[in-house]
């Protein structure tokens, strides 16, 4: 029987107490992975990781450089190293940009755009020391295209977008590899609230437009993420790998030939 495609491997995810996070730590506790869960739900954190078989919770309020120091700490003592890092944590304001105060905005920048970045200059040189590893940064179909009301959340998803190019062309030669996802939408606590998460089909009646009709799930972006995070991927960084149903490739026009 295979051992996992991540054995061995020290994984630490961000924003990791539910949703894609959440199932991307299982994931990787699945193939094998040893999991740093990462996130400011300290009671949901801790739930996630009692539940796999090699993990630890640390609260990490990801634009603390402290915390995440504290990250470093924790995996070097319980794992030895880190060999994986995946920047899932994120926060979304809607308003225009009349309606965005300087507060909203720094506080969707510090989230979004400078917690990948203490993030990956943290693990940086524990995956150099190891001889390499695997970067994941989880932007949106945002960061490829912009939409009305999300002017904070689409700068931050574009700027983390260029940010996996710049550390992807900067780390190459030390073996790591630097990708970014781009989720449409995903059925999640935070998306959907928890309520509709128990009425998919419902929520994909809402999605018919789409290429492929339904809403994504959170195992989706694990999918992907762990093929990133695996050899499997070993010639791919710096790049972009969307996951939204196909609503980029296009517009689906009624009555049209192949609608």
């Amino acid at each position: 029987m295979s051992a996992g495609r991540l054995a061995g491997r020290v994984a630490v995810v961000t924003g990791a107490a539910q949703g894609q996070g959440r199932a991307i730590a299982e994931r990787f506790a699945a193939e094998g992975g040893h999991l740093i869960v990462g996130d400011v739900a300290d009671d949901r954190g801790r739930t996630v990781a009692d539940s796999l078989p090699s993990a630890r919770f640390v609260h990490l309020d990801v634009g603390s450089p402290d915390d995440w120091m504290t990250v470093v700490h924790l995996a070097r003592n319980e794992f030895g190293s880190i060999d994986v890092l995946v920047n899932n944590a994120g926060v979304v304001h809607h308003a225009s940009l009349i309606e965005t105060t300087l507060a909203d905005y720094e506080r969707v920048v510090r989230v979004n755009q400078i917690g990948p970045f203490l993030g990956m200059q943290a693990v940086a040189p524990e995956m150099i020391a190891v001889g390499g590893g695997a970067i994941v940064n989880i932007s949106s179909v945002r960061g490829l295209s912009g939409a009305n009301g999300l002017l904070a959340y689409t700068a931050t998803k574009f700027a983390l977008r260029g940010m996996t190019k710049v550390v992807a062309l900067e780390l190459g030669r030390h073996g790591i590899r630097v990708n970014s996802i781009h989720p449409g939408a995903i059925a999640t606590e935070g998306v959907l609230g928890a309520s509709a998460l128990g009425d998919l089909a419902a929520i994909d009646a809402n999605f018919t437009d789409l290429p492929i009709q339904r809403i994504g799930r959170p195992d989706d972006i694990a999918s992907l993420a762990l093929f990133l995070a695996s050899d499997e991927s070993s010639y791919c960084t710096g790049a972009e790998f969307v996951a939204d149903g196909g609503a980029s490739a296009g517009v689906r026009r009624p009555n049209s030939p192949g609608y």
